[in-house]
């Protein structure tokens, strides 16, 4: 249908999630090669590499990811920010610090689309280690459109980062905002936004009583 790269993640990262939510994973029926030979219809190939590769995303299956897309040569990525974006997901959430200049190359090649900022977002609060993480995150989600306040997923990477920082009034803020903007039926994503509440709420109440502790007795 000659679709743009941004129409092809637009579709194909909602069509992995909601086939793999289903038990209809694409990578049963598609292969490593749909992602990395070159087929004769590039746009037709694309849509395989974005379906093969936004499946492994959503199972952490970074490595994957990694090693396949070493395979892709770079032309194509150059006319494929979105791809790109998977790739940096697949570095950041092992939290390799080159993953940042692939980021930063993608925030370049792709300004302010929505599906391609939260690639890279969440590889960015998949990696534990990756040095100045809990500020990454707030900047990333300050890119999406009103600056993630009417998106749940957005608010829930803001506020994992506003724990981190423990900022903790605003990260229940925004997982209780987050809570109430979730469609329903979303059970597995309401289930990882309740934990997140919890580990604000314990991080909150440890912080409060190291801070009321008594001196030790000399």
């Amino acid at each position: 249908m000659d679709a743009t790269w941004q129409e092809s993640a637009d579709v194909c990262s909602d069509v992995a999630w909601q086939a793999r939510a289903a038990g209809n994973s694409p990578l049963a029926l598609l292969a490593a090669e749909h992602v990395t030979d070159a087929g004769p219809d590039p746009v037709v190939q694309r849509t395989y590499r974005h379906l093969y590769l936004s499946t492994l995303r959503y199972d952490f299956r970074c490595r994957d990811i990694e090693d396949l897309m070493n395979k892709v040569p770079v032309s194509v990525l150059n006319e494929d920010p979105y791809s790109e974006a998977l790739y940096g997901f697949s570095r950041l959430g092992q939290s390799r610090s080159d993953g940042l200049a692939v980021m930063h190359r993608v925030l370049v090649a792709a300004p302010g689309h929505p599906k391609t900022l939260h690639v890279l977002l969440h590889g960015v609060w998949l990696g534990t280690f990756l040095p100045g993480r809990a500020p990454l995150l707030l900047m990333l989600v300050g890119l999406l459109p009103k600056g993630g306040l009417d998106d749940p997923i957005a608010l829930f990477r803001m506020a994992s980062a506003r724990r981190t920082l423990g900022h903790y009034p605003e990260a229940l803020t925004a997982i209780d905002h987050a809570l109430e903007l979730l469609a329903p039926g979303e059970l597995a994503v309401h289930a990882d936004l309740v934990r997140e509440r919890l580990l604000i709420t314990t991080a909150h109440d440890l912080t409060r009583l190291i801070r009321n502790r008594p001196d030790p007795t000399p």
